[in-house]
């Protein structure tokens, strides 16, 4: 009999063709004809363009063309994104026309048939700037004297949101015993992918058809943003994806180079590649994060939470990155900032600023603000009202035994947040971290200990995205039976690591009753897979792309029931697959081997039941189910050294709630991912700009990513609950470094607490640890 394959670490099937080098990357394509691109861009981040000169550039040996806004003028339309009537949209070019506001913005594009051709060329484009006034801080941005990014709007405040919910807030917070208040500033940092962007873009002016290879997790946004700015017909254009070299958030925008280079390949009628270097990925392919936030908690004496006043500052760059506004991170912040807590009210006041920076975009849990600055703010209630730390979480959070409504709308049932506390609770020893922090201390030592506890959207509750603002009922799945009895599933999802070929096959191959083998996932071709433009994101795979998977399997395999039951002549309900062969349960002598049904199926159509048609395909709209949220807390060790102020983490502990595990390997390699990324941005990366706009951080040697050797071993302990419903596989994309990030400052805060130094920022290098400490008090 098979063995479950669904809980079981197998193989991964994309394993081999990676570990061989026979991965496909766009960046290895090669075409006999194949033309190379590069982006002149701007060196200043602030200025307007007074000339560009072309002419050298144009008698470059091997160039083709070379392209301006002039040129991509009535072929490519300004760039508008869509969002709420509070958002300020003001179109722009995909290349500058009149002004550069960002420091890497794309001026021009060379085309040639040669990558020495194409980086000559670019080089000879002479561009006369003439520099205006850059405004970096996104407060001095949103003061009324600030220089503008766009004078047509006023202002450089791009949203506005303020709302809240619960009891009346004012009142609220006349009646609490203690009013605490904190500002939390979260720093820029950057994706830094293994693969930077790259894709190629080719056009047959015969036929009018548009193909794109690029590295994207959204190939059907590629697609609907290419047809809307390059004014062709939808089923015009192709947009695949093979493998990806990491993302994180980086591959699900629509950057304006690729616009530009789609529009390059129609103007040239040829095929063309631009494959991004790492300097033009840390200036423009979009970072992460940079919001301030200024915290007021209303509590009584005992710990109980009465409510949050939040008001954020969110950076968002000089301009939003399709497809997506800036607002979006916004609302996603305001929503989940009550997160696992009970409050009786909350009120939230928001505003997105344009600055003369790279556009801000998702990157793994682009909401994760929300968990730091309530987490830092727990730690920081509890010790200044002398509770215990833990006991302060446990008062408020929601348990598993009381389904009910975050404040802010969505339903939070099933979750396991105090569940986790108390398991990691045991797993700190904290009686004994006491006793060896305090040995330390007399030593000069700082050690601390710090943990967060939170839920994450993975992907959420059927009510989720219409409490966010947006609507998102399912996923849709295609599955094939084929005449040789193998299973074709075609999946909205868009793999870039996660192992999507390996964890869908897994659940639909136990719902057939077949050998993993004889599953194949279809992805990343619009051809080919069902329309979305959510793609692989949100935490959304494990719960909606295998559960879309299952639920298809499910179809084909009552269908396949249904034609063996005649065969049989049996009842279907009677029937099962086991290893490919149908046969009635308790007598597997009389069977049919899958192949002969789904032969039957496809060359004998007319001996179906009645009402079946030719073939076996279904299309499967798979609903979002109760539940979807995943529950962690976070638990991290630090040690300083008071004299360099370097900060090492010696242990690292996850406790989560995932729901059941499709493959128990790949769950903890991404919660111990998230977690690296999430230590990283405390201890190294950070995007700095200087006052004129100029980036300082735009190679590896100034924006700093750690190596394995500065990471822990990330212990990571699953909690097993009852299960909501059959797919309660919920996401872990997001919640590593989600998490992390207030473990670690918590941790942080509480090895120098002692010492009457606050923490309220999150990125903590050395030399910001010894400027710390030298405030300390004596």
């Amino acid at each position: 009999m098979t063995a479950r394959l669904t809980g079981q670490s197998v193989d991964r099937v994309e394993g081999p063709r990676l570990l061989r080098g026979e991965g496909r990357f766009v960046g290895n394509i090669r075409h006999p004809d194949l033309l190379h691109i590069a982006f002149v861009r701007s060196p200043v981040g602030h200025a307007d363009i007074a000339s560009i000169d072309t002419g050298a550039a144009e008698d470059t040996p091997g160039v083709v063309a070379v392209l301006t806004a002039d040129h991509l003028e009535g072929v490519v339309a300004p760039i508008a994104i869509a969002g709420p009537p509070e958002l300020a949209v003001t179109p722009f070019t995909a290349l500058a026309r009149d002004r550069v506001r960002t420091v890497g913005e794309p001026i021009a594009v060379v085309v040639a048939r040669t990558r020495q051709a194409v980086a000559d060329g670019a080089a000879a484009v002479a561009v006369d700037y003439r520099p205006l006034p850059a405004v970096v801080d996104m407060h001095r941005a949103a003061a009324d004297n600030a220089p503008l990014l766009f004078e047509e709007l006023g202002t450089n405040v791009v949203y506005e949101t303020e709302q809240s919910w619960g009891a009346d807030i004012d009142e609220t917070f006349a009646r609490a015993d203690h009013v605490f208040t904190r500002t939390f500033t979260q720093h820029r940092f950057g994706h830094a992918p293994l693969e930077g962007r790259v894709l190629v873009a080719g056009y047959t002016p015969s036929d009018g058809q548009l193909d794109i290879q690029i590295a994207t997790k959204r190939p059907h946004a590629v697609k609907l943003n290419l047809a809307n700015l390059l004014g062709l017909p939808f089923n015009s254009i192709r947009v695949r994806t093979g493998d990806i070299g990491g993302a994180f958030g980086s591959k699900g925008q629509v950057g304006r180079e690729t616009i530009c280079t789609a529009a390059a390949a129609v103007l040239t009628g040829a095929t063309v590649q631009w494959a991004e270097d790492r300097t033009e990925n840390l200036q423009m392919a979009g970072h992460g994060r940079e919001e301030d936030l200024v915290v007021e908690v209303a509590v009584q004496s005992d710990g109980t939470l009465l409510g949050i006043r939040a008001d954020m500052t969110m950076d968002q760059g000089a301009y939003p990155m399709p497809p997506y506004p800036s607002s979006l991170f916004c609302n996603l912040v305001k929503m989940l900032i009550p997160n696992a807590y009970r409050l009786e009210a909350y009120a939230f006041r928001g505003r997105v600023v344009a600055t003369n920076k790279c556009s801000y975009i998702a990157y793994r849990g682009p909401w994760a603000v929300e968990t730091w600055v309530r987490e830092r703010m727990l730690d920081e209630i509890a010790a200044e009202l002398g509770l215990d730390r833990v006991e302060i979480r446990r008062r408020n959070l929601i348990d598993q035994d009381q389904p009910t409504k975050m404040i802010t709308g969505p339903t939070v049932s099933g979750i396991t947040a105090r569940q986790t506390l108390d398991r990691a609770v045991e797993m700190m020893d904290l009686d004994g971290f006491a006793a060896e922090q305090a040995a330390a201390r007399g030593e000069g030592r700082l050690l601390g200990l710090g943990f967060a506890t939170f839920i994450e959207i993975a992907p959420g509750p059927p009510d989720f995205a219409q409490s966010a603002g947006f609507d998102l009922r399912g996923e849709l799945t295609w599955a094939r039976l084929e005449p040789t009895g193998d299973l074709t599933i075609a999946s909205c999802q868009s793999p870039h690591g996660q192992g999507h070929e390996t964890t869908i096959a897994q659940v639909a191959a136990d719902e057939l009753g077949v050998s993993l083998d004889r599953v194949r996932i279809v992805f990343g071709d619009t051809d080919s897979t069902p329309f979305t433009v959510l793609g692989t994101g949100g935490s959304r795979s494990s719960m909606m792309g295998a559960g879309a998977a299952k639920a298809a399997a499910a179809e084909v395999k009552a269908k396949v029931l249904a034609i063996a039951a005649e065969r049989l002549e049996a009842n279907p309900a009677d029937l099962e697959i086991v290893d490919g062969s149908i046969s009635v349960r308790g007598t597997p002598d009389r069977s049919i081997p899958l192949a002969a049904i789904a032969q039957q199926a496809w060359f004998a159509p007319s001996s179906l039941p009645e009402g079946m048609d030719q073939g076996i395909e279904v299309t499967v709209e798979y609903r979002t189910p109760p539940g979807g949220w995943a529950s962690a807390t976070h638990c991290c060790w630090v040690d300083i050294d008071p004299e360099t102020g370097e900060i090492t983490v010696p242990r690292y502990v996850v406790v989560e709630d995932c729901g059941e595990m499709i493959h128990p390997d790949i769950v903890e390699g991404q919660i111990q991912g998230g977690v690296a990324q999430g230590i990283a941005a405390v201890l190294f990366e950070r995007h700095f700009y200087d006052q004129d706009g100029n980036l300082l951080t735009s190679s590896l040697a100034d924006y700093l990513v750690p190596s394995a050797a500065e990471m822990p071993v990330i212990e990571v302990e699953h909690l097993e609950v009852e299960p909501l419903h059959d797919a309660d596989w919920r996401g872990v994309g997001e919640g590593g470094l989600i998490g992390a990030p207030a473990a670690v400052t918590n941790a942080v805060a509480d090895a120098v607490r002692h010492l009457g130094i606050d923490i309220c920022e999150q990125h903590l290098p050395p030399q910001r640890m010894r400027e710390l400490l030298a405030t300390a008090e004596a």
